[in-house]
């Protein structure tokens, strides 16, 4: 069977995906792809503007066209389907023919007829090629206006800000999201977005796009009024593409799509659609779950299952919309004859929670939680599943005295049948499976199921089902670090801070058992470091660091060593530079200048680190922690010395911040960003803590991260002074050392934090818990008591002697031969080092 594919989007490749699970064998499957590049995460496109890849938003695993034989053709736009002859013609003329043909061509922005629309940097907002397009523009341009306030065009918004321009949306409807949410929540959405410095316009009509006076643009509204900008985003929504099935005479809907069955099979009966180009009963779908399902379904159906169907789908929908929590579920407007509402709403906190219920009280019809959308899993639940409400169903959404929201649903009461992962298609009863099968972790059901492995809204309910299944099924369900301790990482930072306790020996015999292992040693050593800030390698210490630590230094592939000598701020003088350069030089190390502006020196000997240290501690320069789980760099920008848009001294700052953090030990290291001005040249909104220049002061970013799993920063404080900065700082970043999980980096803890950002800013903005003398207190003893571990190591005959290559003798090795290869020095392997030595070799020292 020949099938031809058109369309690779995440629906086409989620289709390929099921296609091969289904095990169907004699296929031949071509994909014509229009873009340049496989499939990818569209809706986690945003990423993009803060350092996340083309490549990282990819959805194909590699090796998969070669493993499942299907034929990839990207930069190929079908031109025209033939269907008496069953054959689709390519743009450039080629002809294939197929038995079986898949459209998923997906959807294009909807672009209204503005005059002027079509001028130079007016964009449209869905692909990485527009991505691009809209960074370059954004690069020469100070102001953007998004014209949509749906939740591609807040998406958008984002974008813009992120890239710091002024940022405008100009909304036609009178409120934001205004299909998703009432009036009551537009109201919360639009406070919260305007919070963080997004101007907002709704009801305003676009006549047209004319010159501005003061900048590109001068956007003319209906009223009279108007708007200049730089640059121009459409994002008003989407239309299906569907001009391959009007070309070829498919039926289509009444608000356009191609019109399919509960096969996903169109008026033609060997053409099948599936996603955004697809109308079923009359109803498009734009988000990426039903699309999924729909791929599903038409796999199976062409390899033979004649029960697939596609039933519908839910189109309730859970977002963080530039930080914003925004969740909307069933008949969120209250339509239904006879419903009943119950709100909840606290301006002071911006937060609107409704929901919708049945005349008799005893069903859940839909909600809409701005602001706060911890209760989406239990509400989203007892709305699919039609169970009954309790007698006060208004408890679900209203907070208890103590301000945290009264437990609702427990997952134990859903049905196996209940849907948890809509993405794809994970249903309780599937996790429970998955438990018994193994899967333990949420990476581990990540891996098994795929629930909660593509937008990641489940994984709260996924990690509740599968706990409670693993409670069911008497299998231990705990936080403890290891066999040792029944502690988690914070328990145990608790008990040793409040028993004084200062060795691992006085900690196992208090509160633990055995001997210690490669987990709860590194943890007790990092919680040690944290509480009294002691050397690392002092005698009863070293035993407990992990190989990095122990030889204060990143060990390489090849066995070798990092030297990444701390240079606050990126600051370094040319004497600087230049003695870094002969270090490296003497000692034959490979260069390389970092993304946290720091230069790191590869290639170092064990025995040659304490000789590099010495020769860059005379340079004047320290340890920069590069080995360790603490604060690595503080990147800047040049800020108002140099750049003629900053408007305060990130350089200087930066300096400052690395100087007093740089010996603060963590559960995982942390990395700093300040910028200047709102450019963000310095990407402080990637960073654990990011610092950005406005005209009144700094803007204090928390909890962002550009590793595997990128996350954006969330806006803790505004207009700051630079000791009310630093103050916050002390408090963020100590509440996290007492309270966050083994190796949890900073957004990993706030994403897992109850409460979330509302819950930091009341302990340590407003001192809810008493807390924030004593967190700035332990700061700063840390900061009075810091020492250069390098410095420490060197001056400590002792420390030293971990550094020699043998017991007895300060000699290197003479049978460790290394050869030079592009310019460095490098370990030789063994057919190059010839006869072996027949010498003595004393005792090599364990590590």
């Amino acid at each position: 069977m020949k099938i031809v594919l058109i369309g690779h989007g995440m629906v086409g490749h989620k289709f390929l995906e099921s296609l091969a699970e289904t095990g169907m064998t004699g296929v031949e499957v071509t994909v014509l792809c229009e873009e340049p590049r496989p499939a990818y995460d569209r809706v986690h496109l945003s990423a993009f503007f803060s350092g996340t890849s083309a490549d990282e938003l990819s959805l194909v695993e590699p090796g998969f066209f070669e493993r499942t034989g299907f034929t990839l053709r990207l930069a190929v736009r079908a031109a025209s389907v033939d269907r008496r002859i069953r054959t689709v013609t390519t743009a450039d003329g080629e002809v294939l023919t197929y038995d079986k043909l898949v459209l998923a061509t997906g959807s294009n922005p909807f672009v209204p007829q503005v005059s002027g629309r079509d001028r130079d940097h007016c964009f449209v907002y869905r692909t990485i090629e527009d991505l691009e397009a809209m960074q370059a523009s954004g690069a020469k341009s100070k102001t953007g206006v998004v014209v949509g306030g749906g939740l591609l065009g807040l998406e958008c918004a984002k974008a813009l800000r992120d890239m710091g321009l002024e940022t405008h949306v100009v909304e036609f409807a009178p409120r934001l999201m205004a299909v998703q949410v009432d009036e009551g929540g537009g109201r919360v959405l639009r406070a919260k977005i305007e919070e963080l410095g997004v101007q907002v316009h709704t009801g305003r009509n676009t006549q047209e796009i004319t010159d501005g006076a003061r900048a590109r643009h001068r956007m003319v509204f209906a009223d009279g009024t108007w708007l200049e900008t730089d640059m121009i985003v459409f994002s008003a929504g989407i239309r299906p593409r569907d001009e391959l099935a009007r070309q070829s005479l498919l039926a289509i809907g009444p608000r356009g799509g191609v019109a399919i069955d509960s096969a996903c099979r169109t008026s033609d009966h060997d053409v099948y659609a599936i996603g955004e180009c697809a109308s079923w009963n009359e109803q498009t779908f734009g988000l990426v779950a039903p699309g999924y399902d729909m791929a599903r379904v038409a796999a199976r159906h062409i390899a033979g299952d004649a029960d697939a169907a596609f039933v519908g789908a839910d189109m309730s929908t859970k977002l963080k919309l530039m930080g914003v929590d925004v969740a909307s579920i069933g008949d969120a407007h209250g339509k239904t004859s006879h419903s009943r509402t119950c709100q909840y709403v606290d301006e002071r906190r911006q937060v609107y929670k409704k929901i919708v219920i049945s005349e008799d009280g005893k069903q859940l019809l839909g909600a809409v939680l701005i602001g706060d959308a911890s209760e989406y899993g239990t509400l989203l639940q007892m709305a699919l599943n039609g169970i009954t409400l309790p007698d006060d169903p208004e408890f679900l959404i209203f907070p208890s005295s103590d301000g945290k929201a009264k437990p609702g649903l427990g997952v134990e009461a859903l049905p196996d049948t209940a849907q948890i992962c809509s993405c794809n298609n994970v249903t309780k009863g599937g996790i429970c499976e998955a438990v018994g099968n193994g899967a333990c972790t949420i990476a581990e059901m990540k891996a098994c199921t795929k629930a909660g492995a593509t937008c990641g809204g489940c994984v709260p309910l996924v990690t509740q089902v599968m706990k409670a299944e693993m409670a069911r099924r008497g299998m231990a369900v705990n936080n403890h670090i290891c066999e040792h301790f029944a502690y988690s990482r914070q328990e145990i930072y608790h008990l040793v801070r409040v028993g004084q306790i200062k060795s691992f020996e006085d900690l196992l015999a208090m509160h633990g058992k055995g001997l210690g292992c490669d987990i709860c040693k590194p943890v007790a050593a990092s919680v040690f470091a944290s509480c009294w800030n002691e050397f690392v390698l002092k005698k009863e210490l070293a035993g407990l660091q992990d190989s990095n630590d122990y030889f204060l230094g990143n060990i390489q592939k090849d066995g070798t060593y990092s030297v990444v000598p701390r240079m606050p701020g990126g600051e370094v003088t040319p004497d600087g530079l230049i003695a870094v350069g002969q270090v490296a030089k003497k000692y034959g190390l490979y260069t390389k200048v970092t993304g946290g502006a720091r230069v790191d020196m590869f290639g170092a000997r064990v025995e040659q680190l304490p000789l590099i240290w010495e020769e860059l501690i005379a340079a004047g320069f320290e340890s920069g922690h590069a080995y360790g789980k603490s604060l690595r760099t503080v990147k800047s920008c040049v800020g108002s010395t140099w750049c003629r848009y900053g408007v305060q001294d990130s350089v200087g700052l930066a300096v400052e911040l690395e100087n007093r953090y740089k010996g603060l030990r963590a559960p995982h290291k942390i990395k700093f960003g300040v910028s200047g001005c709102t450019r963000e040249c310095a990407e402080a909104q990637g960073k654990d803590i990011g610092v950005i220049a406005t005209e009144k002061g700094w803007n204090l970013y928390i909890c962002g991260n550009g590793g595997m799993k990128p996350r954006h920063a969330e806006l803790f404080a505004s207009d700051l002074t630079k000791e009310e900065l630093v103050r916050m700082i002390d408090r963020v970043l100590m509440f996290y050392v007492r309270t966050a999980d083994r190796l949890q980096r900073t957004s990993t803890w706030r994403e897992n934090l109850e409460g979330g950002l509302d819950y930091l800013k009341d302990v340590l903005q407003k001192d809810s818990l008493g807390l924030c003398a004593e967190l700035e207190s332990q700061m700063q003893n840390v900061v009075n008591t810091y020492q250069c571990e390098w410095k420490a190591a060197v001056t400590d005959p002792e420390t030293r002697k971990r550094f020699r290559s043998f017991v007895n003798s300060d000699q290197a090795d003479e049978n460790v031969l290394f050869v030079e290869e592009r310019g460095q020095i490098r370990p030789a392997r063994a057919d190059e080092r010839g006869p072996a030595s027949a010498r003595v070799i004393p005792i090599r020292q364990a590590a």
